[in-house]
C-alpha cells in the first residue's frame, strides 16, 4: 500500500498543523475579523528578514479574547519585535489602559510604530528599550506593583522564560493571565532530538524544560493551546 504523503509544514508551526489547515483557520476565522491596523502591520512585517518570529494572528485572536474576558487594563509585554501583539493588546484594552513593553531592539519596534500611531493607541504604550529582567526586577522593588498587572505576554529569549515567569507570577494579579509564545517550538518538542535541525535543538531543550516547570507550578492553572507555535496560557492562582 502506498504511504500517504506527509502534511506540508510551514515554519514555526506545530508538526500536526498542515499548511492547508492553517490557511483554513486564518482565512475562515482570523483574517475576516483582523482590524485594518493589524493587517497593515502584519503585511509590513512580511518584508522583515525575521518575519517568521512575529506573533501569529491566530494566537493574537485568542489573546484578544482573553484580554476582553479579563477586562484587562494594565499589561506587560516581554519581547516586542515589530509590535503586532503590542498593537493588538493596545486595541483591546480601555483608552486609559497601560502597556509596559520591553525589548532591547528599538529598530524593529520602529517598523510598527507608524501603525500604532495611526490606530491612535500610542498613548497606552510605554516602550522601554532594555533587556526585560532588569526592568522586571526594578518593578518588583516597588511593592505597589505586586499583583498590579492584569495580563502579560512573553515572546522573547526562550532560555529566560522561567526567569521571566518567576517575576511575572508576582507582578500579575491573582486571576490574571500570563501567556507564553512558541512553547511548541515548531513541533520539535514532540520529536526525537536527532530528528530536530541542530539550529533548533538548544531552544527546544529550553521549551521542554519550561513546559515541564509550569506544568508542575501549583501557583497557576495552565493550558497549552496549539495555536500559532504553541501558546501556554497561565492563570495565577496564588
Amino acid at each position: 500500500m502506498e504511504k500517504e504523503p506527509k502534511p506540508a509544514i510551514i515554519p514555526n508551526r506545530p508538526i500536526l498543523m498542515s499548511e492547508g489547515l492553517v490557511k483554513y483557520i486564518l482565512e475562515s476565522s482570523v483574517y475576516p475579523r483582523e482590524s485594518e491596523p493589524l493587517r497593515e502591520l502584519r503585511n509590513a512585517t512580511d518584508n522583515h528578514p525575521l518575519n517568521f518570529i512575529a506573533s501569529s494572528p491566530d494566537a493574537g485572536q485568542l489573546m484578544a479574547l482573553l484580554l476582553k474576558l479579563l477586562n484587562a487594563k494594565k499589561t506587560i509585554e516581554v519581547g516586542v519585535f515589530t509590535g503586532y501583539s503590542l498593537l493588538l493588546t493596545a486595541l483591546n484594552i480601555p483608552d486609559d489602559g497601560k502597556i509596559i513593553a520591553l525589548d532591547p531592539d528599538r529598530n524593529s519596534y520602529e517598523i510598527g510604530l507608524p501603525f500604532i500611531k495611526k490606530a491612535g493607541v500610542e498613548h497606552k504604550i510605554e516602550f522601554l528599550e532594555s533587556p526585560a529582567l532588569p526592568v522586571l526586577d526594578k518593578l518588583l522593588k516597588d511593592q505597589a506593583n505586586d499583583g498590579s498587572f492584569d495580563f502579560a505576554f512573553v515572546d522573547a529569549d526562550k532560555n529566560n522564560y522561567w526567569n521571566y515567569h518567576e517575576r511575572l507570577i508576582k507582578l500579575v494579579r491573582i486571576g490574571g493571565i500570563i501567556a507564553y509564545d512558541n512553547t511548541l517550538w515548531g513541533g520539535s518538542v514532540a520529536m526525537a532530538e536527532e530528528e530536530v535541525p541542530e539550529v533548533k535543538r538548544e531552544w527546544r531543550k529550553h521549551a521542554i524544560a519550561f513546559n515541564k516547570a509550569i506544568a508542575d507550578d501549583s501557583r497557576l492553572e495552565l493550558t497549552l493551546a496549539s495555536v500559532g507555535d504553541g501558546l501556554s496560557i497561565c492563570r495565577r492562582l496564588l
